[in-house]
């Protein structure tokens, strides 16, 4: 009776494993998310796409993946190492454009579009104690401006020579990420910092709390000399603690991207869950308030993925429009 007994249950097994052999492999349907430093936006809002994915793209496995954020996003879902990732428009057109000075080394033609989402704020930040109240105040001063070759960076050059300027005006550049950049300043190591970010980002929130801060203008003449992608745009007062006027400034609008490789299927549902819980978004971070489905897909640089167009399609949603 055991002997019966024990062929029943390894029977049983048996059935079970070769049942379970040819079952859907839906589990293997990783997205890693690509974000940026954890003291930025790009990060929070890539926790909150990735519990949304996870509840709402059925069989996937979301991970989140810190990084030095648009550059190093494209590069990597060029490569396959990444399903969905955060940049900036203007990293965006340089990598599908092949832009060797931007760090680019290649084309990178397997990158597709997903959606713009909110715009990033050139947000140029110092203390008050270092006497900057103007870009021209920057000259002969100690600025950090973005891990090297970042999209923050990229914006930084831009801007600067928009000004008159050159990293040889500073008198030191530092290549940090947005926290390590306000660790300095608190200290009297840095005089400024530059960073491209939605409103509100908690670094320069922990410096306002810290230190006396001037948020320094971008004036609207020299967004116009920079040119595209750059447009106008104001910071409210009051969105850092000591910031008692509005400050005009540029900006420049970020996507969400992947690749040719990533399924319609899953991209579809990708977009899907985004437009379906922006709620959920923006309780991570303010700055995704900004994401609207009419502009989904305005001024987008790269072609859209087929399945993040059929979203759209559904929805009515133009390009340009």
């Amino acid at each position: 009776m055991y002997r019966n007994v024990k062929r029943r249950l390894m029977g049983a097994a048996t059935a079970l494993a070769l049942a379970g052999a040819s079952l859907p492999a839906q589990a293997q349907d990783f997205i890693n998310v690509l974000t940026g430093g954890t003291s930025g936006v790009y990060y929070p809002l890539g926790v909150a796409l990735s519990k949304v994915f996870t509840e709402k793209v059925q069989g996937s496995r979301p991970s989140v993946q810190a990084t030095k954020a648009s550059v190093e996003n494209l590069v990597l879902l060029q490569q396959g190492k990444g399903e969905i990732g955060f940049t900036l428009g203007d990293s965006l057109a340089m990598g599908w454009e092949g832009n060797e000075e931007a760090g680019f080394k290649s084309k990178l033609d397997k990158l597709r579009g997903i959606t713009a989402i909110y715009p990033n704020y050139i947000q140029i930040v110092a203390t008050k104690d270092s006497g900057i109240k103007s870009l021209a105040d920057l000259k002969g001063k100690r600025l950090s401006v973005g891990a090297p070759k970042s999209g923050t960076e990229l914006n930084a050059r831009a801007i600067l020579q928009g000004a008159g300027l050159s990293y040889q005006d500073l008198s030191k550049v530092e290549y940090l990420p947005f926290g390590e950049s306000v660790e300095l300043m608190k200290n009297r190591q840095l005089d400024a910092t530059l960073q491209s970010a939605g409103l509100g980002v908690s670094s320069i929130r922990d410096l306002a709390t810290s230190v006396q801060i001037v948020v320094v203008e971008i004036p609207a003449d020299v967004v116009t000399k920079v040119g595209s992608p750059y447009i106008k745009a104001t910071i409210p007062a009051g969105t850092y603690e000591g910031q008692t006027a509005p400050v005009d400034t540029a900006a420049v609008v970020n996507y969400l991207v992947t690749h040719s490789g990533v399924k319609d299927e899953t991209v579809y549902q990708m977009t899907k869950a985004i437009y379906e819980n922006l709620p959920e978004l923006a309780a991570a971070h303010a700055a995704a308030k900004d994401i609207k489905l009419e502009s989904a897909l305005s001024g987008m640089p790269v072609p859209v993925h087929p399945g993040a167009q059929r979203y759209f399609d559904e929805k009515g949603v133009k390009k340009g429009s």
